[in-house]
């Protein structure tokens, strides 16, 4: 059941987050394995999201945002963030987790203030989205892991990715 798998994926994903504090002197290196690792997850998730969810090409940044919080999130975490915070040029948004299953049986140690624990999700929308042509910029930006009362990932839209035409066709 979905229950079950996503269960086994929360305890899967502590193994993996012990494992790299072992593995890596600090914080902020382990923060940047487990974005390039959810980057290389995103790369080829986001076949098996199209397939599955039928969602055609998004036409702007809003559409894009609703397909994350209310398809993405939903078919592989269990869970429909709401999307706040819109900047006034409407490149930006806020994501917010009232609860984040990664985290359900989680504690900080002290001497891990600064690991970002999911950071494995920001790395997974950044790869998605960048093989639907976009470049954006995700970060955490609260942790109900660090004592904020929400989980809350901030979206920016960089540019379009152009497809690469061979020279001489543009």
């Amino acid at each position: 059941s979905r229950a079950q798998n996503s269960e086994l994926f929360t305890l899967t994903y502590g193994a993996l987050v012990t494992q790299l504090c072992k593995d890596y002197e600090n914080d902020d290196d382990v923060n940047k394995q487990l974005d390039k690792m959810g980057y290389n997850i995103g790369v080829r998730l986001i076949e098996d999201f199209l397939a599955r969810s039928n969602v055609g090409r998004c036409h702007d940044f809003r559409e894009t945002a609703d397909v994350i919080a209310k398809i993405a999130f939903k078919m592989y975490l269990g869970i429909t963030p709401s999307i706040t915070n819109w900047s006034p040029g409407g490149d930006e948004f806020s994501l917010i987790l009232e609860n984040n299953p990664l985290v359900d049986f989680v504690e900080l140690p002290d001497n891990h203030s600064t690991l970002i624990y999911s950071n494995l999700l920001c790395g997974v929308l950044r790869g998605a989205l960048e093989m639907v042509q976009m470049a954006v910029d995700v970060k955490f930006v609260q942790d109900t892991l660090k004592g904020d009362s929400v989980t809350e990932i901030r979206m920016k839209f960089i540019r379009r990715i152009e497809d690469n035409l061979p020279a001489g066709e543009e």
